[in-house]
C-alpha cells in the first residue's frame, strides 16, 4: 500500500516543529518540507506577495512531488494564503492558528501569555480568538522582532542572546502567566530554554499536536492506515530552500530525530541539484 505523504510549508525552519510532530503521530509517512527563505521573514512582507510565494512554491513542489495533505506551518501565511491556496488544489490544507483556546481551559489564575511575531499579534483574528475562548481570561501579548531571526541563527550554530531574550520576557513575568502560547512555529524549537527563563510558567502550548491530529483525521478519511506505526526510518521525501539553508541544517535535522539525506537549496530556480549533508551540514 502507497504510504501517505505531507507536505509542510514554511517561511524558514519553524515548520519542523510541526514536522516532528506529524512524524510523531504518523511515523510511516513521508514529508516534503518547503522554506520560503528567499523571502524571509513572511511579517514583513506585503500580503500579495506572500500569496503569491505560498501558491507558486506548493504547486510546483506538487507538481514534482505529490502529497496527500498540505500543512502551511506559518501563521501569517496560514492568515493571508489558504483561502487561495484552498481555491487551487483539490488536496487538504492544514493551517495553523495560535492555541489559545486549549491554554485558556488550562490556565488556573486566567493569566495568559502569547508569544508570537508582531504581525501575529497585530492581527484582528487574534482579538476574535479571545473574546470567543478566553473573555475571561488577562492575556498579555509579547511580539518580538527579533526572535525568529535568532532561533534562525540558533539552527545555524549561533547563541541566542539570553540576555536579551530574558528581558523582552519581562511582560510575562510581569502580568504573572501561568501559561504562556507559543504563538509562531519557530517557537517550540527553544522551548526548553524559554521554560528555563520563565520557570513559573505551568503550561505551554503550541499547535503542533493539534495539526498532527489534523492530518491523522485527513488520512484516515482518504483511506490512509493513518496510524500505521511501521517505519522503514526514511521521514522525508524531500527538504527544500528556495534560497540559502542555514548552516548546519543536516546536523540539526538529525537532532531533531528527522535526517535527511538530501537538501537543495536556491529551489526551485535556478536548478540545483541536492546538496550533500556530508558537504552541506
Amino acid at each position: 500500500m502507497r504510504l501517505p505523504h505531507v507536505l509542510v510549508f514554511d517561511s524558514g525552519v519553524g515548520g519542523l516543529s510541526v514536522s516532528r510532530n506529524i512524524h510523531a503521530a504518523i511515523p510511516a509517512a513521508r514529508l516534503t518540507y518547503i522554506a520560503d527563505t528567499a523571502c524571509f521573514p513572511y511579517g514583513s512582507q506585503p500580503e500579495a506577495l506572500i500569496i503569491e510565494r505560498c501558491l507558486e512554491l506548493i504547486l510546483r513542489s506538487l507538481a514534482e512531488t505529490p502529497a496527500d495533505v498540505i500543512v502551511i506551518a506559518c501563521n501569517t501565511a496560514s492568515t493571508v494564503a489558504l483561502p487561495r491556496l484552498r481555491e487551487a488544489t483539490e488536496i487538504p490544507v492544514v493551517g495553523v492558528v495560535p492555541a489559545i483556546k486549549p491554554a485558556a481551559a488550562l490556565s488556573r489564575n486566567r493569566r495568559i501569555g502569547l508569544l508570537a511575531t508582531p504581525a501575529t499579534i497585530r492581527r484582528p483574528y487574534i482579538d476574535q480568538l479571545i473574546d470567543a475562548f478566553a473573555a475571561d481570561c488577562v492575556l498579555t501579548r509579547i511580539g518580538h522582532p527579533e526572535l525568529v531571526r535568532w532561533i534562525e541563527d540558533d539552527v545555524a550554530g549561533l547563541a541566542l542572546p539570553e540576555q536579551a531574550l530574558s528581558e523582552a520576557l519581562d511582560p510575562f513575568r510581569e502580568a504573572d502567566v501561568d501559561t504562556v502560547v507559543l504563538g509562531c512555529t519557530h517557537y517550540p524549537l527553544i522551548q526548553r530554554r524559554l521554560q528555563v527563563l520563565l520557570p513559573d510558567v505551568t503550561f505551554w502550548v503550541d499547535s503542533g499536536e493539534a495539526i498532527a491530529r489534523r492530518a491523522v483525521y485527513l488520512l484516515d478519511a482518504a483511506g490512509f492506515d493513518a496510524g500505521l506505526k511501521t517505519s522503514d526510518g526514511r521521514v522525508w521525501e524531500a527538504v527544500r530552500f528556495s534560497g540559502a539553508m542555514p548552516e548546519g541544517m543536516g546536523r540539526y535535522l538529525a537532532h531533531l530525530g528527522l535526517p535527511a539525506e538530501t537538501l537543495v537549496s536556491n529551489w526551485p530556480e535556478p536548478p540545483v541539484a541536492g546538496a550533500s549533508l556530508t558537504a552541506r551540514g
